[in-house]
């Protein structure tokens, strides 16, 4: 197995976890009429107690300090992956189903693979672009049939609808930062030491403002089970996975795995909300999965730079 594949591998692991990110943050926090853990603690709360984990996970493996140039990097990642992404979507999710907020999310890829070609210097051809175009209009196209058949949350009003599709693209164009500056990173840190990092120098944060938002009320257990997921799988077991395969196999072309996050998604929002799919949605997952299969056999020149990790 080469370089690339392997990355693609891990990617797809990396994928499978983050997408049950949507569901259970909507379990953690609750729908808009009948709230849960708030959005703010969940945020914290999850980065806090992966955080810790990180602190014994640094001391097991005996991991080195950051050098001085990469700290910058750490804390940009810090601030778009523990901050930035989890609360814009904790805070779209009160007002949106999680079905509704997959398939937003399902431009993630082509907002990853922009901010990557300009920031690491790779090339993609016209042929992998067209393939990523594609494949973002096809959810594009999902997003607005959904939208049209109630989508979103009967209580909550259409200001708060729009309101809502905004946070997610904030949340979109934070994570794909996120992704882009810790894969620059992983070459020298190493994946799981670079999520490790950002998380343990986080903690002066994120612990003080758990213990501030901490639910003032009892919750139901389904939260407790959601907000314990993303924090042990979304916030830091998938991106070991994650970023590993985004530095073998390139930030463009790996990031392309998730145009089929919007669709792991639905299917554990299926068992876990309760929510149902069809044969449009069969049938968009399909036509999303081609765009991925071809695109990986368009050329991408490789041309990663760590000169800033020197």
């Amino acid at each position: 197995m080469n370089r690339e594949t392997k990355g693609l591998w891990l990617g797809l692991i990396g994928v499978v976890l983050f997408s049950a990110t949507l569901p259970m943050t909507k379990l953690a926090t609750g729908p808009f009429d009948a709230p849960q853990l708030s959005p703010l603690f969940v945020t914290f709360g999850r980065a806090a107690l992966a955080g810790i984990l990180s602190l014994f996970y640094l001391a097991f493996t005996r991991s080195p300090i950051p050098r001085r140039g990469q700290w910058g990097g750490l804390f940009f990642t810090g601030l778009c992956v523990i901050i930035g992404f989890p609360l814009l979507m904790a805070m779209g999710l009160r007002h949106v189903e999680s079905v509704h907020a997959s398939v937003i999310m399902g431009i993630l890829p082509l907002a990853t693979a922009a901010i990557g070609s300009l920031w690491l210097g790779q090339r993609p051809s016209l042929g992998f672009w067209l393939c990523a175009v594609a494949g973002s209009a096809l959810v594009g196209a999902f997003v607005l049939l959904r939208a049209s058949t109630a989508a979103v949350v009967p209580e909550a009003s259409s200001i708060n609808a729009n309101w809502a599709d905004l946070l997610l693209l904030l949340a979109v164009l934070s994570a794909s930062c996120g992704y882009v500056s810790g894969a620059q990173l992983t070459p020298s840190l190493g994946a799981e030491r670079v999520i490790c990092w950002v998380l343990v120098i986080s903690l002066p944060l994120t612990v003080p403002m758990m213990l501030v938002n901490w639910p003032p009320l009892p919750v139901r257990t389904s939260a407790w089970l959601g907000f314990g997921y993303v924090t042990l799988f979304s916030m830091w077991i998938g991106f070991f996975a994650w970023y590993r395969g985004l530095a073998l196999g390139g930030t463009v072309r790996v990031s392309q795995v998730q145009l089929v996050q919007p669709f792991f998604s639905m299917l554990f929002s299926v068992p876990l909300l309760g929510e149902s799919l069809d044969v449009v949605t069969v049938g968009f997952a399909l036509a999303v999965i081609a765009t991925v299969f071809i695109g990986k056999r368009m050329p991408v020149q490789q041309e990663i730079s760590v000169r800033s990790n020197r």
